[in-house]
Parts: C-alpha cells; sequence; structure tokens
C-alpha cells in the first residue's frame, strides 16, 4: 500500500471536547496529523476541520468510519481524490536590518505576499498558498534570519460547484448531509 498526504474535511458540532474526540480517532490507529485547521462554516452551530494525514487510503476509510461514532460528527469526506482548491497561511518574521530590508521585500514581492508588521530590528510577512508556496518563500527568507514562523495548516474545498460537505439550510429543512462525489440526490431525497 502506498503513503501519501490525505486531506480530510469534517464538519462537526461546534461543542467544547470534540477536536480532542476526533483527535483521539486518529492518534488510536496510529496516525500523524501533518496539518490541521479548525473554524466556523457556513452554518451557524457548525465547525468545518480540515485534516492533513499521512497514509494508506484503506487505513484512512476505517478511521474515518470510525470518526462516525463520535456524536459530534455530521459528516466527513476524504477529498483527496478530487479537484480541489487548498491554501495555507503563514506569518514569517524575519531579521531585518536597513541594509537587506529592499532584498526582503523583492522576495515577498515574489511571492505575492505581504509586509504586515515593520520594526526596526525584523519584519512580519504574511504569506497565502500552497505548501510548495509556502515552503519556497521561509527557504527564501531563511538566509536572512529567520526568527518566528506560524503556519495555518492546509484548508481546502472542492472545485466548482460541488460542495465539500452539506449541512441542513437555514430553514432547517435539510436532514440528510451529502458530501463530494455523491450522485444527485434521489427524488424525495432531504438535502
Amino acid at each position: 500500500m502506498s503513503r501519501r498526504l490525505h486531506t480530510i474535511v469534517a464538519l462537526v458540532e461546534n461543542r467544547p471536547g470534540v477536536l480532542n474526540k476526533i483527535a483521539s480517532k486518529w492518534r488510536q490507529r496510529g496516525f500523524n496529523i501533518e496539518s490541521l485547521t479548525v473554524g466556523h462554516s457556513e452554518v451557524p452551530g457548525l465547525s468545518r476541520m480540515t485534516f492533513t494525514v499521512d497514509g494508506a487510503a484503506h487505513d484512512i476509510e476505517q478511521v474515518t468510519k470510525q470518526l462516525y461514532k463520535v456524536i459530534e460528527v455530521v459528516k466527513i469526506t476524504d477529498v483527496t481524490e478530487h479537484e480541489t482548491v487548498a491554501r495555507e497561511l503563514a506569518l514569517i518574521k524575519v531579521a531585518a536590518t536597513k541594509d537587506n530590508r529592499s532584498a526582503i521585500i523583492e522576495i515577498v514581492d515574489l511571492f505575492r505576499a505581504k509586509v504586515v508588521d515593520v520594526a526596526a530590528d525584523a519584519v512580519v510577512v504574511e504569506a497565502t498558498g500552497t505548501e510548495d508556496k509556502i515552503d519556497a518563500i521561509v527557504g527564501m527568507l531563511t538566509p536572512y534570519g529567520l526568527k518566528e514562523l506560524v503556519r495555518t495548516g492546509r484548508v481546502a474545498m472542492v472545485r466548482g460547484a460541488g460542495i465539500t460537505v452539506t449541512a441542513p439550510g437555514a430553514n432547517g429543512a435539510g436532514q440528510r448531509y451529502r458530501s463530494a462525489g455523491e450522485g444527485k440526490p434521489r427524488v424525495g431525497s432531504l438535502i
């Protein structure tokens, strides 16, 4: 079985302890979570979690089945095989002097990043893009003296009209959750 990074998106109820329950399921199966992001979703009361994990597809499928046993999990989808838009945000603090500041700004411009804070001895750069782009800008800025680095981890959604994870509509009419890759709903099914 080949191993590779999988992107898993979960829609969960926004309650205390949910993150711990879900992370424990991955830990119990011996997975290392490469990145994890959590934030509000388009549905009030539900949060969207994006996990990046390294593992074989069969093992990932087993864990996702186990995650449905966590009562707060509304829907979970492995979007690895789908066309997605995936991005990461990084804040990079770099040592800066009057002699090297223009070279740093040139690198920032090259990567379409932004300088978001300037001090006498450092600049903070905000970069958004794929993991490869973030790795590249960090690599270019490191020789100037990397003081601090924080990365959000991957966030992703399915491209086009496909919906990564669907939740009930604002009117509460929908009770069935549909993920990317599922066919059109049957007549009479709730979405």
